[in-house]
């Protein structure tokens, strides 16, 4: 993205840039080497290992035998993308608490640590979001100065200094959530960050599905999704409910979380 704005307007002003703008990468790829990259614009930020640990994010360390089980639900979930040609990834749970947000985060981190693909976390959950707080991230600039206009998506993103990782972040609750989740604005970013590199897997984290009308609005919009259930939280109507309303949705799979262990997944 072309940081040099049109006569007389700020750069504040401007965001997201025209379509006919260059884009400028955010990441350079290095010369004969497969899915190594140097960060060129994105903020590189180091994470406290003892605040991941107390946010249960275990694939921080991709030697850690606790990470078996998201490993798996990585290679599970990209063999159905790959098969599909599918790209962008939606994650969702019934209720709050279900632990869909740490999910996210220690796919997206193992994605990015087993594979030459680079993955791109994005907080979509407006209305309570978890993904910058779990990392321990800054925020000066975040998803919200960028849909407000206020940053270009350069300026928010970040890279927690794990290779083939870049997180976008979101400060704060989002005022009529719903009405921004279903703009247009929204549109374009979706296809931004998507389209940017050929090898991006996107995962979003959505807002429960059963909360509000926010993850019904923006689903259309992804190209699958995967459901995290909390064992002993969500009742059966709720997961059949859920199930009704991602009829129509490419559901690559369930997760259920056990509420008494650090992190364990059933796929």
């Amino acid at each position: 993205m072309d940081r040099n704005t049109p006569t007389g307007k700020n750069i504040h002003q401007v965001s997201p840039a025209p379509a006919d703008t260059p884009k400028v990468p955010t990441v350079r790829e290095r010369p004969g080497e497969i899915g190594q990259f140097d960060y060129v614009q994105t903020k590189v930020v180091p994470l406290n290992p003892e605040h991941l640990e107390r946010n249960r994010i275990i694939s921080f360390n991709k030697n850690s035998n606790m990470s078996g089980a998201i490993d798996l639900l990585r290679t599970q979930v990209l063999q159905a993308m790959e098969d599909n040609g599918w790209r962008t990834l939606a994650i969702t749970s019934p209720t709050p608490e279900a632990g869909k947000t740490v999910l996210a985060v220690n796919l997206a981190m193992s994605i990015a640590h087993h594979t030459t693909k680079t993955a791109l976390l994005v907080d979509f959950d407006l209305r309570r979001p978890r993904v910058g707080s779990s990392l321990g991230l800054p925020m000066e600039k975040a998803l919200n100065d960028v849909l407000d206009g206020n940053a270009w998506l350069e300026e928010a993103l970040v890279n927690p200094t794990l290779p083939r990782f870049v997180v976008l972040p979101t400060r704060e609750p989002v005022p009529m959530s719903t009405e921004v989740l279903s703009s247009p604005k929204v549109d374009h970013l979706i296809s931004d960050l998507r389209d940017r590199y050929d090898s991006r897997i996107c995962i979003f984290d959505l807002p429960p599905l059963l909360s509000s009308d926010d993850a019904m609005t923006v689903l259309p919009k992804f190209d699958c999704v995967l459901l995290v259930v909390a064992n002993g939280m969500n009742s059966k109507k709720d997961i059949e409910d859920c199930l009704y309303h991602l009829a129509s949705s490419n559901l690559v799979g369930a997760v259920l979380n056990k509420a008494d262990e650090p992190l364990r997944t059933y796929y």
